[in-house]
């Protein structure tokens, strides 16, 4: 089945906002959604590219932008308090959940995140959001650390490939950067399906 693959941070509201989309648009597409989790930061680092916070203006802007992408897709958004928001462990956390609920944890901490304003990188707060969509939280939280390398190589594997932001959306060797290329990711995934 033709795939998009979904990298993503919990720390990108643009990520955040593409996590709400997604599947239904790989679903009219006629393929599927694989979840790939990693380190904003270390993209920028290995990039040279740099947070739109980290410029006053456009930092202003973006808290703008996101109001007006929430109210056009209809979904719920709250400006966290803490920002940028530490993802780290959830990031490792979901990571170690079981390959077939990946989606449904990165959802649950999305929504966290970005519509509840819970602090993610309280080890407690995160347990609790991982528990409420079934999944032993504090298990996941525990062996977090165990997932570190796998997160270090989602997120050089992603550099290599090109992305540069969040999210980065691949369908095949074609990369697609940003919420507002999601469309252009379900195009070339139609193709691929050969829709």
């Amino acid at each position: 089945m033709a795939t998009l693959e979904f990298f993503f941070d919990f720390t990108s509201p643009y990520s955040y906002l593409a996590s709400t989309q997604v599947e239904t648009a790989a679903a009219r597409a006629g393929g599927a959604v694989r979840w790939r989790p990693f380190l904003l930061g270390g993209v920028f680092k290995a990039t040279g590219n740099h947070a739109p916070i980290e410029t006053v203006a456009k930092g202003r802007h973006m808290w703008i932008d996101l109001e007006r992408w929430s109210r056009r897709l209809e979904v719920p958004f709250r400006r966290p308090q803490t920002f940028p928001v530490p993802s780290i462990l959830a990031l490792r956390a979901v990571l170690g959940a079981p390959p077939e609920r990946l989606a449904e944890a990165s959802r649950a901490v999305f929504r966290a995140v970005w519509a509840e304003d819970r602090e993610i990188g309280n080890p407690a707060v995160l347990a609790a959001v991982l528990r409420e969509v079934g999944l032993d939280g504090d298990a996941l939280v525990a062996a977090a650390p165990a997932q570190k390398e796998a997160l270090t190589s989602q997120t050089s594997e992603a550099v290599a490939r090109g992305a540069f932001g969040a999210p980065a959306l691949f369908v095949g060797d074609e990369l697609f950067i940003g919420n507002d290329r999601l469309d252009f990711a379900e195009a070339a995934l139609r193709r691929a399906a050969g829709r």
